[in-house]
């Protein structure tokens, strides 16, 4: 059985309903404002994540011979190995949006990409030739483009130009002050003597083996040259990444091969790879 409300209490109704519709009213307006930035901010997102591109690189497994059974279970690994590199190299491809000047990309990731996959394809070939005929040319594999660029030629973390424009900063390629003071202002890598660390070397593997200990020296020198080239670049992780990490890798690759050389006719020298680190000195 219902009973009419007192007037008083009808009163009370209609100004709750009114209260409840007012403040409906401003959620609806506030969702609205908030749709609105959502969309702008979601537009931002979209250039972000298509600004930096993808890295691709030529497929090698289709390339090899037939691998005997002795070797495939190191090609496969290898193999595996090639895929993880550029998947990081994708990774840090996102994560680096923004740094450095217009040469960013291609010194502090296609090139290290490169030198990780010609000791990587070098090792698949390696492995081959133990017991069939060793693959020539798996080296011009190695090198990776980027295709789609967008942002990562200086653009901010949003896909816009930060302010002081770096994405048309070329100062940042080679900072004219600072690239003159050499040495000085860039440091100096240093790396272990390896030569001094190697036992007798038979003279079967002699030319192999000083062929790579002047190619050593070569690396050093490059990596040098590259750090002044290269001063003002990118963030407080640009020379390990860009140059003393590369350096390691083409050194661990360097000295395997003196290490096989002299191993074909005499004891196989162990550990030469923990020669392989380099460092900055200022």
């Amino acid at each position: 059985m219902s009973r009419a409300l007192p007037k008083y209490n009808k009163r009370r109704v209609t100004f709750i309903g009114g209260a409840a519709a007012v403040a409906l009213s401003g959620t609806v307006i506030a969702g609205f404002a908030l749709a609105g930035e959502g969309s702008k901010s979601d537009g931002t997102s979209a250039r972000t994540l298509a600004g930096p591109g993808t890295i691709t690189c030529p497929d090698v497994k289709s390339k090899l011979p037939a691998v005997p059974a002795s070797a495939k279970a190191e090609v496969d690994r290898n193999l595996t190995l090639l895929n993880t590199q550029i998947q990081e190299a994708n990774k840090r491809l996102v994560d680096t949006v923004g740094q450095g000047g217009p040469n960013f990309v291609q010194n502090a990731i296609l090139g290290p990409l490169k030198d990780k996959r010609v000791s990587t394809v070098n090792r698949i070939a390696t492995a081959i030739g133990r017991t069939a005929a060793k693959p020539q040319g798996l080296d011009s594999l190695a090198a990776c483009t980027l295709n789609g660029a967008g942002t990562n030629a200086g653009g901010g973390a949003a896909g816009k130009p930060q302010a002081g424009g770096n994405t048309g900063n070329a100062g940042n390629t080679g900072n004219a002050g600072n690239a003159g003071n050499g040495g000085g202002a860039a440091g100096t890598i240093t790396c272990p003597d390896v030569k001094s660390k190697l036992p007798a070397v038979p003279a079967s593997a002699k030319a192999e083996v000083d062929r790579n200990l002047t190619l050593l020296n070569t690396q050093i020198q490059e990596a040098n040259k590259r750090l002044v080239d290269t001063v003002g670049q990118g963030g407080p992780n640009f020379v390990q990444n860009a140059i003393l990490g590369p350096l390691k890798d083409k050194r661990v690759s360097t000295v395997n091969r003196i290490a096989t050389a002299i191993g074909r006719t005499a004891a196989k020298p162990q550990g030469l790879d923990s020669l392989a680190a380099c460092t900055l000195t200022k």
